[in-house]
């Protein structure tokens, strides 16, 4: 029994020496001198604030993405020590003593640095030769605007980082489906890979283009496993369970396997990225629970639950609305800004400039800020009190009420006047009897839009509700035009009578309320100035939060005013521009985004070599003549599935985008073209150059063309790192065309 012990223990392991210098290599070259310069450069001043949000754990929205992403940043952050003071107000301010430089831009650092060996093994994965292998990691190497992405606090170098893991998960994965399907390895690559690709969709919506890649190839895959007569002869060798049910030991048919290869497949890149994504925004909003800048974007309801801000207004509410509640109503679209009903002395001008007429009643408009003009009692028609009652009489569904103001006692109104920008619509006013003939039309129904049953009570911060006119069918609607200067530029309200269907600027909710206790008017006054003290907690469940988060997200759109770097799709391919991310306060040092334009253009031709190589490859063996042996056909064709259509869905989707673009944005796609180029090189070499001859002046040339790859990542290292001050006549010899933005200063 315990005769092992009497012989030594030994552990055996194989180290690639090659993948270890590649590794090596990569953190040199991404981590050498990473806290210069010690100061804010370019999009690092738009995530910084991120993270020090994340650091006072403060709620934030950015539709440019999930937030993994920044939680990644965040997590830079917190592992130095930083406690988000920092005020990230301008590009190229200096770093203060409390910011962890090195800290911050570590993570994205160590991810393209890593992202140099998994190009090495994506290669060999696809069974392409060692020299292939090394020189797709050599050029991830060298390429400059890879290094300059990874050495900052941003989040293309991560977002690469996840889409090469999928991707050599994958393969991975499809190895060790020919040879040990359900084995410990064969799961893990798998799960690895719905992970990676969950990971990628949370880092920037841009990864869900290699997601959609690795289901592509994935269903392919799985389309050619289920016509596979061989699948339930797989070896005697069963390691586990699920094996054992595949090779028929439990009786179970080839269909049932078949069934099995599919829900393994289902489970490991459909549910578990699902639950992973949902697991980013959980623990978002776990760390982000106080009130912050953003919190007016949100709905009342999401706004209660953060700690501080409304939270810390509305504690206490009642619940329900009673007649006699006081209330402030808040439009739910919350477009072009958050607003609320408001009301206020001033009347519509009896005649617009444009010569048309209004009634002269008192103004209703929508009001983006906090005031006490904002305040409505919920008024019961058949009483003349203004109070709640004992016991309080909740509102429902489909009652009668009127909207009166408090600081003014006026009902709200509309009529069969058109209102002053939209004159489709019908005006509403708070009625003044001016003792002509144009009657009070005050009276409104209640409708709770998210309502469970037709006897819904009115809930504080919880009913989305519409107000329709009884007498005209119209709905209140905020049209989100802006009054002119006598409507102190307010949004406009009308009564819009074509309401066909549902539209959130036709809903409202209730934000503050309280019962209001006071019938005189000047006690009401001060009522209305004093907030409530009953306690009711509402709070939102996490999927309400994450979906509302969500929608948000995908609905807001940022300012895509033109940039002075912006650019458009077609000039990233040549490498027609480039970004100036810094600029020394004092000497001509600088940092640039610009990349390697060997690598970039002869990725581009690697791409069309390829596409003219598969055509005419296609095209012979429609005619059953088979340029390539049995297994170079496939091999090729998964190296251009992956490499060149890693390229396409990476970068097309960006023609058909109305946003602010950036030559960052083709980063992904440059590291797909990169891991093709060796591919097609070995292509051409094994089986295109028909003589050794031919093959030694083809690799004598490849040597020449990588050499000079190198040259031009030396030439350009001043501007790839920064750490060096050049000369104006050494700018402008770097300017190699004409719409680079080299910066010289004038002296």
């Amino acid at each position: 029994m315990w005769g092992f012990l009497k012989r030594p223990i030994v552990v055996t392991a194989d180290i690639n020496l090659s993948l270890v210098a590649l590794t090596g290599m990569g953190l040199l070259s991404r981590l050498w001198r990473l806290t210069y310069p010690r100061a804010v450069v370019f999009d690092e001043v738009y995530y910084g604030q991120y993270i020090s949000f994340y650091m006072k754990r403060i709620f934030f929205l950015d539709d440019s993405g999930p937030p993994f992403g920044h939680m990644v940043l965040a997590l830079g952050g917190y592992l130095g020590g930083f406690d988000g003071h920092f005020l990230w107000n301008r590009i190229g301010a200096e770093y203060s003593s409390n910011v962890p430089v090195w800290s911050l831009r570590l993570l994205p650092a160590l991810a393209g640095a890593l992202s140099v060996p998994m190009a090495y093994q994506i290669v060999l994965e696809l069974h392409f030769s060692h020299c292939a292998a090394m020189g797709a990691a050599l050029l991830m190497l060298i390429e400059n605007a890879l290094i300059t992405q990874s050495r900052l606090m941003l989040l293309e170098s991560v977002l690469i980082f996840f889409n090469l893991l999928a991707v050599l998960s994958y393969l991975k994965f499809f190895n060790c489906q020919k040879h040990s399907p359900f084995s410990l390895s064969w799961w893990f690559w798998l799960t690895l890979t719905g992970v990676a690709c969950s990971c990628a969709v949370g880092i920037k919506y841009m990864g869900m283009f290699t997601y959609v890649l690795m289901l592509a190839v994935a269903a392919v895959h799985a389309w050619h496993l289920i016509g596979d007569q061989t699948l339930s002869n797989v070896g005697a060798d069963v390691q586990c369970c699920m094996r054992q049910a595949c090779v028929g030991q439990m009786g179970m048919s080839q269909g049932v396997c078949v069934f099995c290869h599919l829900l393994a497949r289902a489970v490991a890149l459909l549910v578990i990225p699902v639950v992973l994504y949902l697991l980013f925004f959980y623990v978002h909003l776990i760390l982000l629970f106080r009130s912050g800048p953003h919190d007016q974007i949100m709905s009342s309801a999401f706004q209660a639950s953060l700690e501080g801000g409304l939270a810390r207004i509305t504690q206490g509410q009642p619940l329900e609305v009673a007649f006699g509640s006081q209330v402030t109503l808040r439009n739910v679209f919350g477009k072009p800004v958050p607003c609320w009903l408001h009301s206020h002395q001033d009347t519509y001008p009896m005649i617009y400039e444009n010569g048309r007429g209004s009634s002269h009643q008192q103004q209703v408009t929508c009001y983006p800020f906090k005031d006490v003009n904002n305040w409505w009692i919920v008024k019961d028609p058949g009483r003349h009190q203004l109070v709640v009652s004992s016991p309080p009489r909740p509102v429902r569904h489909g009652d009668m009420v009127q909207l009166v103001h408090g600081m003014t006692t006026r009902s709200l109104n509309t009529h069969d006047v058109a209102a002053p920008l939209s004159p489709h619509s019908q005006e509403v006013s708070c009625y003044i009897d001016y003792n002509i003939s144009m009657p009070a039309q005050n009276l409104w129904r209640l409708e709770i839009v998210n309502r469970g049953s037709d006897a819904d009570v009115w809930k504080t911060i919880l009913s989305e509700v519409r107000f329709v006119h009884v007498n005209t069918s119209a709905v209140l609607k905020l049209s989100g035009a802006h009054l002119p200067d006598w409507g102190y530029r307010q949004l406009e309200i009308v009564g819009e009578k074509l309401s066909r269907g549902y539209h959130e600027s036709m809903v409202w909710n209730v934000e503050e309320h309280r019962y209001g206790a006071s019938q005189e008017q000047r006690e009401r006054e001060r009522e209305l100035h004093s907030p409530a003290q009953v306690d009711v907690s509402r709070n939102l469940s996490f999927m309400a939060r994450f979906l509302e988060l969500q929608w948000r997200m995908l609905a807001l759109r940022s300012d895509d005013s033109e940039h002075k770097y912006s650019s458009s799709p077609l000039e990233w391919v040549t490498l027609d521009t480039n970004i100036a991310y810094w600029l020394h306060p004092r000497t001509s040092a600088q940092i640039h985004l610009l990349g390697n334009i060997v690598i970039w253009i002869s990725g581009s031709l690697a791409l069309a070599i390829y596409a003219l190589l598969s055509s005419w490859y296609l095209l012979r063996r429609r005619r059953n003549i088979h340029d390539l042996p049995q297994d170079a056909w496939p091999r090729w064709v998964l190296a251009g599935a992956l490499c060149a259509g890693g390229w396409a869905v990476n970068y097309l989707p960006f023609f058909l985008m109305e946003k602010t673009l950036f030559l960052y944005h083709y980063l992904p796609a440059l590291t797909f073209q990169i891991l093709l180029l060796p591919v097609v090189l070995q292509h051409i070499s094994d089986h295109l150059c028909r003589s050794q001859l031919q093959r030694s002046v083809f690799s004598a040339l490849v040597v020449a063309w990588y050499s000079s790859a190198c040259h031009v990542s030396h030439t350009l290292r001043p501007l790839t790192y920064g750490d060096k001050s050049l000369s104006p006549h050494e700018l402008k010899a770097l300017r190699w065309k004409d719409s680079w933005d080299i910066l010289i200063r004038k002296h």
